[in-house]
């Protein structure tokens, strides 16, 4: 049967699952759900069964990202991977699109318009009870409710896109601790289940100590899971793989994240934003590789 491209349905999910575990990928069915109520996405099916999906999520009207590409490999070579990735990529009109690349996604992704920049770093194990890991300083605590607006704000003023939905699904499933001197919430971090733990992240920071907030935050949510599989995918300019892999979360591979700004928007921003690095908040982990 000739392969058809439809949109991707909740009775997708179950398969979907399939599909990515046979990749390796740890995805439960939990995590697809969790993805598919945020965005859209969709399939190719062939003989009755899934064989590719592909998922993207808005955020507001300027961005986008992509992820969730996967190609059955008795199906890889047919260009099922660039149809899906054009449907996605008309869907989302002109809007900057990022994603986070495998080594096999770069040619395709290239060739799409997307550009390379920098890498993102995985960092996973379970963490034994006896890690060492630092004592939580007194100004981190538990996120409150009338904290909400200023996590959004500090995460659009470190990525530049409207998360509103993600922030909101994001924080109402997990927990996030904040940096609060008194003077209000300057940094934040979050932590939920996902794949075969728990996932932390996002991580946003400001200030000249952002880094070592970002240190503080990721440090008191993986004190919280010690006996448990944590995961961490921070950004290249973070400057925290060594550190990570020093408190027992080892680098375990990497992707490249990329963008496609048909308008040049991120090009002609990104020069403001290192002059003011020091200050501005900074993105120093994913939400995970999909999101951002």
């Amino acid at each position: 049967m000739t392969p058809r491209l439809t949109a991707l349905r909740a009775e997708h999910l179950p398969d979907a699952v399939r599909q990515s575990a046979a990749l390796g990928w740890p995805y439960r069915e939990a995590d697809w759900r969790f993805a598919f109520e945020l965005g859209s996405g969709f399939a190719v099916e062939a003989d009755g069964r899934l064989v590719a999906t592909a998922m993207w999520w808005p955020y507001g009207e300027t961005h986008a990202s992509v992820g969730m590409i996967i190609v059955d490999p008795a199906m890889q070579g047919r260009g099922l991977g660039r149809a899906l990735m054009e449907k996605l990529l008309d869907e989302a009109g002109n809007r900057t699109v990022f994603l986070n690349s495998t080594q096999e996604g770069l040619p395709l992704y290239t060739q799409l318009g997307f550009v390379a920049r920098g890498q993102v770093f995985q960092h996973q194990a379970a963490l034994p009870p006896e890690a060492a890991l630092p004592a939580a300083p007194p100004h981190l605590r538990p996120m409150q409710p009338a904290d909400g607006e200023s996590l959004r704000r500090l995460d659009l003023a470190a990525t530049g896109m409207d998360r509103t939905a993600l922030l909101d699904a994001l924080l109402a499933a997990g927990m996030t601790m904040v940096v609060d001197r008194g003077a209000g919430v300057s940094a934040y971090a979050s932590a939920r289940e996902f794949g075969h733990g728990v996932v932390i992240g996002p991580v946003v920071a400001s200030g000249a100590s952002s880094a070592a907030d970002a240190r503080d935050l990721i440090a008191a949510l993986a004190d919280r899971f010690r006996g448990r599989f944590v995961r961490i995918d921070v950004t290249e300019d973070s400057g925290l793989s060594a550190w990570l892999a020093r408190i027992g979360l080892p680098c375990v591979g990497h992707a490249v994240p990329m963008v496609r700004d048909v308008q040049r928007r991120t090009a002609d921003a990104a020069p403001v934003a290192d002059a003011l690095a020091d200050a501005h908040p900074r993105l120093f982990a994913l939400s995970n590789q999909s999101f951002g």
